[in-house]
């Protein structure tokens, strides 16, 4: 377990992983909701969250903060060429603008300090989190996929799985070590 001030990063344990994808699931939604309205499905879908936490390379931290859980991070590692991935992050709304989410990204940087490239991806319509990525975490924006220029991974059907499902503009970032 690493230390950035009070923030630290716990495993998460499969009996726990039911709560922890309620949580994400409710920060998730809150932007959602503010953009398109109230949806009939969680955002990120149950399918969606599953494939995330069984995929090759898949670690799941809460973010710890005086004790309690507040957040969490599912990370895509792979020890062969450490270009990692944060495939989902999120801080829980009443703990947002204290720093949290800035100390607990220290923590995973030096949790996995030979990644060579991190990379991340965020709808466009999420302006806190391209604020955080950009401004506050180090990441540069190095495509925007849209109609013209579409995800490169992205099924050709529009059940695309994953942190942008159902969402045709986002943002994909990069951040070299």
């Amino acid at each position: 377990m690493k230390r950035d001030h009070d923030v630290s990063l716990q495993p998460v344990r499969q009996n726990e992983l039911e709560t922890f994808k309620v949580k994400l699931q409710q920060a998730f939604s809150i932007a959602v909701v503010e953009n398109f309205g109230k949806q009939e499905e969680p955002i990120p879908s149950d399918e969606d969250l599953e494939a995330s936490f069984q995929a090759p390379g898949a670690v799941i931290y809460h973010v710890i903060w005086k004790g309690q859980p507040v957040g969490g991070a599912v990370l895509s590692i792979n020890s062969e060429t450490q270009h990692n991935s944060l495939d989902l992050f999120f801080i829980l709304p009443q703990y947002h603008g204290q720093g949290i989410g800035q100390a607990a990204w220290k923590a995973i940087e030096r949790q996995y300090p030979e990644t060579v490239v991190w990379n991340t991806v965020t709808p466009y319509f999420e302006k806190r989190n391209i604020h955080f990525y950009v401004n506050k975490c180090g990441f540069k924006i190095t495509e925007f996929w849209n109609e013209h220029h579409p995800e490169p991974h992205a099924p050709e059907d529009e059940s695309q799985s994953g942190p942008t499902a159902g969402c045709d503009e986002a943002f994909y970032f990069e951040k070299i070590m």
